[in-house]
Order: C-alpha cells, then sequence, then structure tokens
C-alpha cells in the first residue's frame, strides 16, 4: 500500500477498498441525490400554497393539487433514501466482509512471533466486533454525506439570488453556534485516545477473565482477578461519562443556536420589507426555505465523531494489513528432495537473541531429535524449520533451495507439524483430523486416528467421531487433544514430520502407543522430534543437544553417552526419575 494510500482518510481508504462494488456506491449517491430533489421540491410547493393564499385563492382543488404533490415528493423521498441506503448497506457488508479477509489472510502470511506480540482479545475485538460497529456509519456517511451536503447549498443558493442579505440572515446563527460545536471538539481528542485505551484494555481484560477462569477458581484469585475486571470496567464507563459531562454545556448551545434561523431572518426580513427593498413573497420564501438550511449541516456534523472512531477502527485494520510479511514468492517449483539444512541460523524476539548461528543438516528420510533444557531454543528451532518464522541471519534450505524462495503453500505441504499446544477447532472430532486433508474420506480419517492410537477412545465418546470438542478442545483431555493433532498431522502424509514434546501430556501406555505408530507412519519420511523424555529418541540417527540458543554436541545416543557432557547429565536425571517413578 504507497504512501498516498496511507495518509487518505478514513472514508476514502475505505473506497479504495471497494473494488467491485464501487458502482453499488455510485447506485447509492444517485439514489441520495434524487431523494434530495424529491425533499427540497415540497418548500418550493409549500412556496406556491403561500402564495395562492396571500393572492385570495379558494379553489379547493388547487390546494388538494398541491398537497398530493408534496405527498408523492415525500413518497418518492422515503422510496430513494431506502433504494439508496439498501445499495450502500449491501455495498459495505461486501466491502468489509472482504476487508476481514484479507485481514485473516494476511495473518497467515505474517510471522507467528508478530502475530503473538499482539492481544489475542484486541485481534479479535478489531477484526470482529469493530469492524462490524462501523458498518451502519460507513453505509450511511457515502449516501447521507452527499444529501445532506447538497440540501443546505442548494438552498442557500436560492435564497442569495432573492436577496444576497437575507442569505446572510439566513446564516446568522452559524457562527455563534459552530464557534460552541468547535470549542467542544478542541477538548475531545484526549477524551477518545482515553475511551479507545479504556475499551481496549476492558476487552482484553474480559478475554482474559474467560480464558483464565480455571486457573483462577483452582488458586483461589477469584475476587483479585475480578477487581482488576470491575476496574477496567469502570474506566471504560466512566471515560464515556467524563466525555460527555465535558461536551454536554457547548453541544446544547451549538444545537439549540444553530437551528434558530427566525432570530435573524424575522427581524432583518421585516425590516427590509418595511423599507419596501424586499417584497413580502419573498420574505415569506426565505422564511420558509430556511427553516431547511441548518438541520441538515447538523446531521452532517454529528458524523464527526463516527468518522474519528472510523479512523481508529481502520487505522488498526491498516496496521494489520500493512504489518511486515515473511518473505514468500507467490509462484515457483519446489525442490524434489526433501533434505533439510540449516546454515549459520541466527534468530531474535524482539531485541534478543534466542539462536546464536545453529548450523545442521537433517537428510532426507532420517530420524533426528532435538533435546536440550526448558528456554535452550528447541522449539525456536522447529518452527524456524516449520516456516512460523523467518530467520534473521543466516537461512534453511530444503533440497539445497532456501526455504524463503519456496511459495508458503507449497513448502507448507511439505511439512506436519505438531506443537506442545495443540489447538483443536469446536466442530467434530472428524473435521478436526480432516483438516490435515480436506478431501480425505470417513474411513480415510478412521484409519489415521486408529493408527494414531486415538480410535478406541473418540468411540467411547459422546457421538463418536461427530463429537464436538468445544473451544479449543476444551471437552477433551490433553492427551486426547495431542491424539488427534497427531492423528491429523499424519493424515496430511507429508514427507517432513515436525513432533515439537507431541506426547507431553500422554501417558507412558499411551505414549508408548503413539511412539509405535508414529515410528510406522513415518516410514520413509523426515522425522524431526523435539523431545523432554530422552528414552523415546534413543534410536535416533542423530541428537543435537541444544543449550542456551547453541548446539552443545550432535550425535547418536552411544555417542553422546560416550562424550559425557550435557546429554549425559540429562540422560542420568531422566532414568533416576524413570526408575523412581
Amino acid at each position: 500500500m504507497d504512501t498516498k494510500t496511507k495518509e487518505s482518510s478514513p472514508v476514502a481508504w475505505v473506497l479504495g477498498q471497494t473494488g467491485e462494488h464501487k458502482s453499488q456506491y455510485v447506485l447509492s449517491v444517485i439514489l441520495a441525490v434524487i431523494g434530495v430533489a424529491f425533499s427540497i421540491a415540497p418548500y418550493f410547493t409549500v412556496i406556491g400554497v403561500v402564495k395562492g393564499l396571500m393572492e385570495g385563492q379558494k379553489d379547493f382543488s388547487f390546494y388538494l393539487s398541491r398537497c398530493l404533490i408534496m405527498a408523492a415528493f415525500w413518497l418518492g423521498r422515503v422510496l430513494c433514501h431506502a433504494l439508496s441506503t439498501a445499495a450502500s448497506h449491501k455495498a459495505t457488508f461486501a466491502v468489509l466482509g472482504e476487508i476481514r479477509k484479507r485481514c485473516m489472510e494476511k495473518l497467515t502470511r505474517m510471522p507467528l512471533g508478530t502475530v503473538l506480540e499482539q492481544s489475542s482479545g484486541a485481534l479479535k475485538s478489531t477484526i470482529i466486533e469493530r469492524i462490524d460497529s462501523i458498518e451502519t456509519t460507513l453505509a450511511h456517511i457515502v449516501p447521507e454525506f452527499t444529501a445532506n451536503l447538497l440540501v443546505p447549498v442548494i438552498i442557500l443558493v436560492y435564497i442569495f439570488t432573492i436577496d444576497w442579505r437575507m442569505g446572510l440572515a439566513a446564516l446568522g446563527t452559524v457562527p455563534i453556534g459552530m464557534f460552541c460545536y468547535v470549542f467542544m471538539m478542541a477538548g475531545s481528542a484526549k477524551f477518545y485516545e482515553r475511551t479507545v485505551a479504556a475499551t481496549k484494555a476492558l476487552n482484553d481484560t474480559s478475554v482474559e477473565y474467560i480464558g483464565g477462569i480455571q486457573v483462577i477458581k483452582v488458586f483461589g484469585k477469584t475476587k483479585s482477578s475480578y477487581e482488576r475486571f470491575v476496574h477496567d470496567a469502570y474506566e471504560a464507563s466512566q471515560s464515556y461519562v467524563d466525555w460527555m459531562r465535558a461536551s454536554i454545556i457547548p453541544f446544547t448551545f451549538a444545537m439549540v443556536i444553530m437551528p434558530s434561523t427566525m432570530v435573524t431572518v424575522l427581524p432583518i426580513g421585516g425590516l427590509l420589507v418595511k423599507a419596501g427593498s424586499l417584497s413580502a413573497m419573498d420574505f415569506v420564501t426565505v422564511i420558509i426555505l430556511s427553516v431547511g438550511v441548518i438541520t441538515p449541516l447538523i446531521t452532517l456534523m454529528s458524523y464527526s465523531d463516527d468518522i474519528r472512531k472510523m479512523g481508529t477502527i481502520f487505522g488498526e485494520v491498516r496496521a494489520v494489513l500493512d504489518a511486515d510479511e515473511m518473505e514468500r514468492p507467490e509462484k515457483g517449483e519446489a525442490p524434489l528432495s526433501n533434505d533439510l539444512e540449516l546454515k549459520n541460523v541466527h534468530f531474535s524476539y524482539k531485541e534478543t537473541e534466542v539462536l546464536h548461528g545453529i548450523s545442521m543438516k537433517i537428510p532426507e528420510n532420517s530420524f533426528v531429535a532435538l533435546v536440550g533444557p526448558s528456554g535452550s531454543g528447541k522449539s525456536t528451532i522447529a518452527r524456524l524449520i516449520a516456516s512460523l518464522w523467518d530467520v534473521k541471519e543466516g537461512s534453511i534450505t530444503l533440497g539445497g533451495k532456501d526455504i524463503r524462495e519456496i511459495p508458503q503453500e507449497a513448502y507448507a505441504d511439505r511439512i506436519a507439524f505438531v506443537s506442545q499446544d495443540n489447538y483443536l477447532f469446536n466442530m467434530s472430532v472428524r473435521e478436526n483430523i480432516r483438516i490435515g486433508r480436506p478431501d480425505a474420506t470417513d474411513e480415510e480419517v478412521e484409519d489415521a486416528a486408529r493408527k494414531s492410537g486415538c480410535h478406541d477412545f473418540i468411540m467411547n465418546l459422546e457421538n463418536g467421531y461427530d463429537t464436538v470438542v468445544g473451544s479449543s478442545g476444551g471437552h477433551l483431555s490433553g492427551g486426547e487433544r495431542q491424539r488427534i493433532s497427531i492423528a491429523r498431522a499424519m493424515l496430511k502424509a507429508a514427507p517432513v514430520v515436525i513432533l515439537d514434546e507431541a506426547t507431553a501430556y500422554t501417558d507412558p501406555e499411551n505414549e508408548a502407543v503413539i511412539q509405535r505408530s508414529v515410528s510406522k507412519l513415518t516410514e520413509g519420511k523426515t522425522l524431526i522430534v523435539i523431545a523432554h523424555r530422552l528414552s523415546t529418541v534413543m534410536d535416533a540417527d542423530c541428537i543435537y543437544v541444544i543449550k542456551d540458543g547453541n548446539i552443545d554436541d550432535a550425535g547418536t545416543h552411544e555417542e553422546l553417552l560416550s562424550h559425557h557432557g550435557l546429554y549425559e547429565t540429562m540422560w542420568n536425571a531422566h532414568m533416576e526419575v524413570k526408575d523412581n517413578g
């Protein structure tokens, strides 16, 4: 997105996203303009009626016909307004839907670290609730802004053609009213910023409170956690109360003074009529028309807060859409070989470097394990290989080709990744497994479940494979979620399988089942395992020992034990725990 687009107004920016829906907005504006014409016409009809009265017209049909004409104008205005807003609402729903899709697609192209740095509650609020909240405003601003600007301009031009002095008189209350309005708006920026910050804080606290309710109850933190929620809720409400309290007096004066056009029109017009420089009929015409001058302007001013709100929301949206993406081409050929190699890989979380020149080779069809103390960088290496982040320095190659030169989708087809933080969607067990390969049949899904050792427990669920697992898989245990995640990865049938402590929550019996099934299902594939139970990776072709972001040692199980280093210490500790267990 270019600089010009970034600096454009929120309305201009979102209209720049309309694409194929632009014609619907054009239709909406045209209908709004026609509606404006219908709304102005009755004023002139009323002038004709008054003129007839002043001239002594007593024919009832004369007045009846003009009343019917005004009714027709009113119906025309209502119809055009309805059609105009229908077109703009339809276009706006489509545009906001496409913006949401672009945001979600953007998240898949952003480094995982960039996404995780942001609050999930804030992202959800921006993409769902906050975008949705401006639909009505945007749908009405496009046609109604045009209409409410045209009405007073056309009427004022006509009044000035009658008498320029009466034109000025019709605007006599505007400067005072505008002064009050500007005075109110002068201090609104700080109030608005406070409401935005307070609303975000309340949203984040609400998501955190609901998500952590189990921990809060278990550790008896209900009171302290609820107090924080109450504090943020009070601050959010009070921010609006304080804003309204500071605005109410100038706002009231502005809304009372500006529409009071008769305060200036009647005395000035009366003096001009008395002096003979303005006809009585023209005076009546100005009185009638001036009534409709200010109200549309007030409607326009009422959009100022909505436009500012749109600016804030689309600023958040644009921050997502303009965020740095991972370096990947849209098209390109994937290499034939699945040999992986890390060459002098450095990686940092923000300003802190956590990997310091990692180099390792992972041949095709090999079994490689990463072990080491917690926080040593094992999971970071796995995620870099899975292309969830980009390396800061150095490179990762697949078949001799830098993975940053391989299209994201093509590379993703080569990798099956199961992390220790398994996520299941709120749908059936069957559909959660089928995510691994959307075109898989029910028989293939169940076969993957059997080979992954989770068929039996699935069949014991209330509805078997059709059991809905709940939000984040909350209806299942941690071990059950892990086994379903492994089944999902196995169903994908990718040539490279990464298991990031994927059996962390399973009991020894089920872990043995999973290990056997993994061994069988990964035959002829590259297997990369991060394990905290060293006995599960004894047969690895190569075990890399990671310590403080560096490779401390590498070799087979026997070779590492013979080196009498960190691995031997970890092995002895593991065997001691296992024996005591």
